[in-house]
C-alpha cells in the first residue's frame, strides 16, 4: 500500500495522473453521485462508509486533478463535475482507441494476405 500512503501524507498532487486519481473505488463512487447533481461534503459523506474527513481528502484530490468545480455558499461548499476536465481523459482513451482499431485493421489485413497468397499457391 505504498501507493495510498504517498497519496495521503505527500500531497505533491502534481504528480498524480487524471487516471491515477480515478483508480480509487470511493473516488469513482463520489462522481458517481456528482453526475446526477451537485452536491455538498456532508451529502456526499452521508451516503459512503468513510468519514467526512475522507471524502474531503477524496474531493480534494479528484479538484486537484481539475475532474471538479466547487462552489462555495456561506459555509457550503457544493461540488460537481468539471466536464473540461474530463476532456483530456476523453481525448487520451479516444487515441489509444484509435491506436487499437488501427491495429487490429493491420492484422486483419496481414491475415487476408495470408489467406491469398496461401490460395494462390495452391492454384499452381
Amino acid at each position: 500500500m505504498a501507493y495510498r500512503k504517498y497519496v495521503l501524507t505527500d500531497m505533491r498532487l502534481q504528480k498524480l495522473t487524471k487516471l491515477t486519481v480515478l483508480a480509487d473505488p470511493t473516488r469513482q463512487a463520489l462522481l458517481q453521485m456528482l453526475r446526477r447533481k451537485q452536491m455538498t461534503v456532508g451529502e456526499l459523506a452521508a451516503r459512503l462508509p468513510v468519514s467526512r474527513p475522507a471524502v474531503s481528502q477524496h474531493l480534494k484530490l479528484l479538484s486537484s486533478a481539475n475532474l471538479l468545480l466547487e462552489e462555495r455558499t456561506g459555509t457550503r461548499h457544493y461540488f460537481s463535475l468539471n466536464p473540461k476536465g474530463f476532456e483530456e481523459i476523453h481525448t487520451y482513451i479516444s487515441s489509444i482507441w484509435q491506436d487499437a482499431l488501427s491495429s487490429f485493421a493491420a492484422y486483419v489485413s496481414g491475415k487476408e494476405s495470408e489467406k491469398k497468397s496461401k490460395s494462390k499457391r495452391r492454384k499452381k
